[in-house]
């Protein structure tokens, strides 16, 4: 199949749904597909347009098996509204030349958000007359209203506007929890176009790793202690303050070491907190190579998962599959009631506490600490979940599959040209 991926994140950005377009990218092409990506300059988490991608407009770059075309982004270090709006924009116009250049795909699949990128993937799909699958990451505009993100009324109606459109226009939408199909539903979206397919792990690539042998903890002076870590966006989805003061309440215990690794600009903000609560025994990290992210994450004798009491009760996150794999318990500071709490609990590979509690979050990172057997048997557990539930070879099973599955469905008239013109390719070739 031709596969056309159209993500506004993607290698080498470290985090968020960058590193997993770009495994579902490359797992498809090994598998002997033609894939190709449309998308920006990379510039996340920082907000600034990575060094060697500066001053250009288009770039075209292959990488094991994936043609990545990329573009023009308008973007600001701190965005406002407008600033973040004019990203978008940019990106849906200087997207649609790229994406007009190369073969005509089989199929579209388009993550969102952004929402505005529904626009350019649905236009090329009438333009090809091939399906669209709509992958989506967070449920906008209801997310961001949620936790404070977008206030203005107006922009809040246009863009439920764009949800509508993007859902009736989608031939199928992927989704990563079954929240998400509820919510979807509930929308009036029709149940028979939706199809879930969780966010995955390159278990391979993930696993476990004897402490004794892990250089990473070495290098960063960790030697014989009990790690906690958090690793990720910091935003304000995540509330890290109360990692921070959890962390204060247990630094009397010198073998435990928090540590929290994040953007840069954000650490510095982290960095007041820690000197507020006095606590010394929180080590902050910048974003960590990926090449560095096995040895990191196997680090770690807990793994944090951190949300807020007004997070949107189906967000998931997408590390939860990461740290299950690491063979290491986790613990979610998350509402007990949404799906993050739902899929640790159904892992069995970790412990649920209350939001935005310092003191339920230590007294739970101070029970593994005490009880090493517990938190074996949540790590072992959490692993073999993640090998059953999570895998990306189970993911490209089930996106190969769906692919397969709607461009057999599309109509004899379109399968017609579509011969018509393979044929005619097929005479000029000669």
């Amino acid at each position: 199949m031709h596969i056309l991926i159209y993500s506004y994140n993607y290698h080498p950005e470290p985090i968020g749904i960058a590193p997993l377009m770009t495994e579902l990218a490359e797992g498809l092409a090994e598998r002997g597909h033609k894939v190709r990506v449309i998308t920006g300059m990379p510039n996340y988490p920082q907000r600034e347009i990575y060094e060697g991608y500066q001053g250009k407009w288009y770039l075209t770059e292959q990488k094991n098996g994936v043609t990545i075309q990329r573009s023009f982004l308008r973007i600001k270090s701190k965005p406002n509204l407008i600033d973040r709006l004019l990203l978008e924009l940019s990106f849906v116009f200087s997207s649609l030349p790229q994406a007009l250049k190369g073969n005509r795909p089989d199929v579209i699949i388009l993550t969102v958000p952004p929402l505005l990128v529904t626009l350019p993937a649905i236009l090329l799909g009438w333009l090809y007359n091939c399906p669209v699958v709509l992958n989506v990451q967070d449920i906008l505009p209801e997310a961001a209203v949620r936790v404070g993100l977008l206030k203005n009324k107006l922009m809040i109606g246009a863009l439920a506007i764009l949800e509508k459109f993007a859902y009736r226009a989608a031939n199928t939408i992927s989704v990563i929890t079954e929240g998400f199909s509820e919510n979807l539903v509930g929308k009036g979206v029709p149940a028979k176009k939706i199809v879930c397919i969780p966010n995955w792990v390159n278990v391979n690539f993930i696993h476990p790793l004897p402490k004794k042998i892990n250089p990473w903890i070495s290098t960063h002076q960790l030697d014989d202690k009990f790690i906690v870590l958090y690793s990720g966006n910091i935003a304000l989805t995540q509330g890290l303050e109360t990692v921070i003061d959890a962390a204060s309440r247990l630094r009397h215990i010198k073998e435990i070491a928090f540590v929290i690794v994040g953007e840069s600009t954000a650490l510095t903000r982290l960095q007041r907190y820690c000197e507020r609560y006095g606590a010394d025994n929180v080590l902050l990290l910048p974003l960590q190579p990926r090449e560095q992210l096995p040895q990191m994450l196997a680090a770690a004798d807990i793994g944090l998962i951190v949300q807020k009491c007004n997070i949107i009760s189906f967000n998931m996150p997408s590390k939860i599959p990461l740290l299950l794999a690491t063979g290491s318990p986790i613990i979610g500071s998350v509402p007990s009631t949404g799906t993050a709490a739902k899929a640790i609990r159904e892992s069995g590979g970790g412990l649920v506490v209350e939001p935005e509690s310092p003191d339920a979050l230590a007294a739970a990172v101070l029970e593994l600490y005490q009880n090493p057997e517990l938190a074996a048997q949540l790590g072992k557990k959490g692993r073999e979940f993640a090998l059953e539930r999570y895998s990306l070879e189970q993911a490209l099973d089930q996106y190969e599959g769906l692919f397969s599955q709607i461009i057999s469905k599309r109509s004899p008239i379109s399968q017609k040209k579509l011969r018509s013109k393979e044929a005619v390719e097929s005479v000029v070739d000669i």
